[in-house]
């Protein structure tokens, strides 16, 4: 009995799959600055009960500063996730990235001002 032997291309099941990326660059701004003024266009109204804040002479509302803050914080976030390759596991880049300056900007809010 003669045996044979076939070549086998080597298969991709090892490899991850490639993933596509969803959105580009001026979706994500378009999205930050949505955000943006969908947060002004919400508290603008209630900064006349605000807290101020002294910075440099000069009194800021504090919900302008938790802003700042979330979009810092946003911004640490992205360099995390580019300096540990995490890009493939997330979602839609701009709802992620949205979400997490609203809880930055919520969390900054309720540990600092809330009283």
């Amino acid at each position: 009995m003669k045996t044979e032997f076939v070549r086998v291309a080597p298969s991709d099941g090892n490899n991850p799959p490639r993933v596509r990326r969803l959105s580009s660059r001026p979706v994500r701004v378009a999205g930050l600055l949505l955000l943006i003024g969908a947060l002004i266009f919400v508290v603008r109204p209630l900064s006349h009960r605000s807290p101020t804040i002294d910075i440099l002479g000069s009194y800021f509302p504090a919900w302008m500063v938790c802003i700042i803050s979330g979009l810092t914080l946003t911004l640490i976030a992205h360099w995390i996730v580019q300096v540990c390759h995490l890009k493939p596991y997330l979602g839609p880049a701009p709802l992620i990235y949205s979400s997490l300056m609203i809880i930055f900007t919520f969390a900054t809010w309720i540990l600092f001002y809330q009283n």
